[in-house]
C-alpha cells in the first residue's frame, strides 16, 4: 500500500489524481479522500448480464444541493434514508502498475451512512462513481465537496490496464 509521500509524488509528477480541492487536506497517511461533486437518485432499474451485451445502466436524476443563505458558496444535500449514486470531483489516472480500493470515511459511518465501491483497476482513468447508502432513519446532510470516501493504492505487476465502458468517463457521454 502506498503512503502519503508516495501518493503525493505521483499526484504532482504523474497526475495520479486531478481536479482535487485541496491536496494537503485530502491526503491521508495511507490514501486520498474523494469529494462529492454530484448526487443522483435512481429513477429506473438496471440490468446486469455475463457478457455486458444486455447491460443497462439505470437512469438517475441529479439531486440539487440547496444553499442555506443566498451568499453561501456551497449548498447542502438533505438525503432521506435510501441509496444514491455519487460522482466525485476528482479524476483518477491509474498507471498499469497500480490499482485502488475505496472505503467509507469513518465520519460518514458514524453518521449512519456508508459507501460501496468496486475495485479501481490498473489503467483506469476517469471520475469516480460509487454508491452511498443512507441507513440512518433520520437521513443525512452532506455539504457540496464533502469528503466521503478514502482511496488507497496498491502496487500490482504491470498489466494491460482497464479499457472498459467506464474508462475516461465514456459512459457519461
Amino acid at each position: 500500500m502506498l503512503n502519503k509521500n508516495q501518493i503525493k509524488n505521483l499526484i504532482t509528477e504523474k497526475k495520479l489524481i486531478e481536479n482535487y480541492i485541496n491536496l494537503e487536506t485530502q491526503l491521508t497517511p495511507n490514501g486520498f479522500d474523494l469529494t462529492v461533486a454530484e448526487i443522483f437518485e435512481f429513477t429506473a432499474g438496471g440490468a446486469v448480464d455475463f457478457s455486458n451485451k444486455e447491460r443497462i445502466l439505470p437512469e438517475a436524476k441529479a439531486v440539487l444541493a440547496k444553499k442555506v443563505k443566498p451568499e453561501d458558496k456551497f449548498g447542502w444535500w438533505q438525503l432521506a434514508s435510501g441509496v444514491y449514486k455519487i460522482r466525485t470531483n476528482e479524476t483518477v489516472n491509474l498507471p498499469n502498475n497500480l490499482c485502488a480500493l475505496a472505503f467509507s470515511r469513518t465520519t460518514l459511518l458514524r453518521s449512519g451512512a456508508f459507501t460501496q465501491h468496486g475495485v479501481w483497476d490498473a489503467g483506469f482513468q476517469g471520475r469516480g462513481e460509487f454508491i452511498l447508502s443512507v441507513g440512518n432513519p433520520a437521513g443525512i446532510k452532506i455539504k457540496q465537496n464533502a469528503r466521503l470516501a478514502q482511496l488507497v493504492f496498491l502496487s500490482v505487476d504491470e498489466t494491460e490496464g482497464y479499457n472498459g465502458i467506464y474508462h475516461s468517463d465514456r459512459h457519461l457521454k
